[in-house]
Order: C-alpha cells, then structure tokens, then sequence
C-alpha cells in the first residue's frame, strides 16, 4: 500500500469481513478503442490495468470474497461506421482466488472496439451464478458512455428488480462532465478526474463493497431521549423495494439501543412499526463507521375498559383512527392497553349502537384511559315473525342501533345505556297501522324486558 491510512483501512475491512456472508465482486473493464487515450502522461489502458491490478493484490486475503472479470471492447477493432456492439466477454469466471488470474488477464487486454455497456450489463447478471446469501456487486471501470443506442438505465433497473445486484458502482475514467449524469441512474457513480484519484477511488469502492458497518437507532421521545424500543422494524433496500432486515427494536444490557451490522451498500428505508407506522426514507450508511438513524417516536397508551368487568364484552373492538383522517391505525380489543404515537385520535368503538370518542390525546409516557359504560340487556320476545328495527334516540334525532332479520327478533340484546323505541310488524300483518312501537330506557349493566305478544 502506498500510505499507512489505506492499509489501516484495508485492513480493517479484512477484519470486519470475518464470519460475514459471501460477497462477489464482478469488475466490468472498459476495453474500448478510447482507453488508448492519455491521461496524465500514460494511456488510460495502462494507468487503470495497473491500478486495478495494485488493488487485487492487497485484497487476495479477503476471506468469503469471489471475484471475476468482463472485458468489452477488446475483440473486434473499431471501424468507422461500424461497430459490434456484441464485444463483450467474461474473461474471468467469478470465483475465489482469481487475483492474480485477473491482474494476468488485464495485462494482455488491447483495446480497440466500441464501447456496449448496456449490454454487458445484461450479460453479467448471468455472470453471478445462484447464491440467495450471496452480496453481488457490480465495478464498471469506463471511459465512455454507451454506444450502441441501448439504455443502461433500464437494464440496471431490472437487475436491481431481481435483485441480481444490489448495487453497481461506476468509475469514469477522466470522463466528460457532460456524460457524467447519464449513470446516475444505473449506480453510484465515482468521478476519477486522474490516476491518483482513481486508485482513491477504487479502494473507496472496494472497501465500501467489503465491509459491513455497525448502525444505531435511536427511538426518541419528545424530550430527544432514545427511550422507545420493543417495537418491530423493517429495513428495506430503496433501489428494489426488497426486505433486507426484519428485527424488534431491543435495548441492550448497558440501557442502549442495540448495534446491528449492515451491509453499507443499499440506500434504506426505515419502517418502525408503532402505530400508526414511522416511515424514513434515503437511509445512508457509510462503511467502516458507526452510524445513528435518529427516529421522532414518542408514545404513550391508550387504556380500554368496560365502566365493570364482564367477560360478556372482552370482545367488542375499537377502530382507532388518526384525527380527521379515514385511514384505520389500528383495531384493539376493549380490556386492554395499547401503544400509540403522540396525537389526537378518533375512536370508534363497535358497541350496540356504535359509540364515538373524537379528540383522544395520546400524551407522551402517559396511559389515556377510555372508559365506556357497560352495556345493559333487552330481553325481547316477539312470538311471530316479522319485519322491524331497534332504533336509538341521539339529538332528537333516530339512528338505527340493530336491523331484525327476517323472522322472529326475540332474544337478547347488548345494548349502550340511552332511549330507544322498538318499531315492528308482524309477516301477516298486511296494514301499516298494525305496526308495534315500544319505548324504553337502557340503563348500564341491567335488563329490560318488551313483550311483543
């Protein structure tokens, strides 16, 4: 190595790839007749072979790394007006071990062709054979941009929708600033503006395609304390849409959220699933370093009870909704204590008739109790089938509380505390005016009885 930082920082990603999975490394080399080009007193073809080269020999001691190599534009000499845009080659099958193999292999590329990296793109996801715990990883190294009218962009994109490649990084080589956008869209995207700079460069990439990092997050209350945890969360890759890691938020044995190691190569996006869910998108970690996702949580509890305890009713829902809003947060059993973020919600509670509480707030570190009167029982006895409603007296307003079936409506009724009137009509009944109306009063945890006979 040239200067003792870059060893200490190879050597620290040997040591962190350790026990880590397997990670394969397809370097794509540009071959084309342009890499005759000088830069900086020596043909781009030289400085980057020799750099590249330099870099496989420090890392031939990397334990669960395969690497291999694809070459286009070095078999068929460029002729104006004429091109073939099927040059490319995988001159070195990925496996372990092929350091020196590779560095051989450079050393007799002569560039010459044209420059088809949309296609050779696509040819190299069949270079990585199938390995689901596998870390995949393209290094275009290139001069140009594509040449033969085919779309990079898309093809990225549809490796990346089959995860063939969690993320390509593209090294220009003294490329034209005005190029330099077009692979924005295919990976990331490193600018070598000399030799120097491109073996800084690579041995970034490469120690960033090595190592894992260690990540931290921090569920904060409203005070900025990373007090929430025991809370689900995913982490997705934002270029697929993919889970990568599924895990419940823990607290360690020192009182602090605990440190994961991961991969530093997606962008994220952090799903912490309180309710209702935290969302946080373009996640970045960088490798070799200890990384903190700062998360607003703050929570407290929404307690659900009965005015008495009766098993009768453990069943009976709640709907809670964020204030105003129709989207459903959650549905939680009465007779329980649940988690929310902080804020107003609505609830709406699938009693007999339903009952509405707006504006609950859930305040930070503290329990909101809900208590709901106990419902009374009508006990109604009809004798005959018929057609009918139990409707409940609200603003001088009536609302249907329960629909009879058709058929015979007696039986028993779990009804909130309030004013109803009973409205039906006997099947053979055939006038109007033959229709029942009863009014009665429900009071909480007692029974009334109607006789319709």
């Amino acid at each position: 190595m040239k200067n003792v930082a870059t060893l200490l920082l190879f050597s620290f990603a040997w040591l962190f790839s350790i026990g880590q999975e397997k990670t394969r490394i397809l370097f794509v080399f540009d071959a084309s007749n342009s890499m005759n080009g000088y830069w900086a007193g020596e043909r781009k073809i030289e400085s980057a072979t020799r750099l590249l080269s330099e870099t496989l020999e420090e890392i031939y001691l990397f334990e669960n790394l395969e690497i291999g190599l694809r070459v286009y534009g070095h078999q068929t000499k460029h002729v104006q007006g004429q091109q073939d845009c099927d040059d490319t080659e995988l001159v070195v099958p990925i496996g372990s071990g092929n350091n020196l193999i590779i560095s051989k292999e450079l050393s007799r590329i002569i560039p010459q062709g044209t420059t088809p990296i949309a296609r050779s793109l696509e040819k190299a996801a069949g270079d990585f054979s199938d390995c689901p715990n596998c870390r995949n990883i393209i290094i275009l190294i290139t001069d140009g941009i594509e040449a033969c009218d085919e779309d990079p962009c898309a093809v990225s994109k549809a490796l990346q929708e089959k995860n063939i490649i969690v993320r390509p990084f593209i090294i220009g080589i003294g490329l034209d600033d005005k190029y330099k956008s077009t692979f924005e869209c295919v990976g990331n995207y490193f600018d070598a503006t000399d030799p120097e700079t491109f073996e800084t460069v690579l041995q970034l990439v490469i120690t960033e395609a090595l190592n894992n990092t260690s990540v931290q997050i921090n569920l904060n209350n409203s005070r900025q304390e990373a007090t929430e945890t025991n809370v689900p969360f995913t982490l997705y890759d934002m270029r697929t849409n993919a889970i990568l890691y599924d895990y419940v938020h823990t607290m360690n044995s020192a009182g602090n959220p605990d440190t994961l190691s991961l991969d530093p190569l997606p962008t994220y996006r952090l799903v912490v699933h309180t309710l209702p869910p935290i969302v946080k998108d373009s996640l970045v970690v960088l490798p070799g370093e200890h990384t903190t996702f700062e998360v607003d949580a703050a929570q407290g509890n929404l307690d659900l009870q009965f005015s008495s305890r009766r098993s009768d009713f453990d069943k009976i829902q709640c709907l809670v909704h964020t204030k105003d809003q129709c989207e459903l947060v959650n549905s939680q059993v009465f007779g329980t204590k649940e988690r929310y973020l902080t804020g107003l919600y609505d609830l709406e509670i699938l009693t007999t008739p339903r009952t509405y509480i707006d504006d609950v707030e859930i305040k930070d570190g503290e329990t909101t109790p809900i208590v709901v009167p106990v419902p009374g029982t009508l006990i109604l006895s009809a004798g005959s089938s018929g057609y009918g409603s139990i409707l409940v007296e609200r603003d001088n307003k009536l609302e249907t509380a329960v629909k009879f079936s058709e058929g015979d409506p007696g039986g028993r009724y779990y009804l909130q505390p309030g004013q109803y009137r009973l409205l039906f009509r006997a099947r053979n009944a055939r006038q109007t005016l033959y229709t029942i109306e009863k009014t009665f009063t429900i009071k909480s945890g007692a029974s009334t009885t109607i006789n319709l006979n």
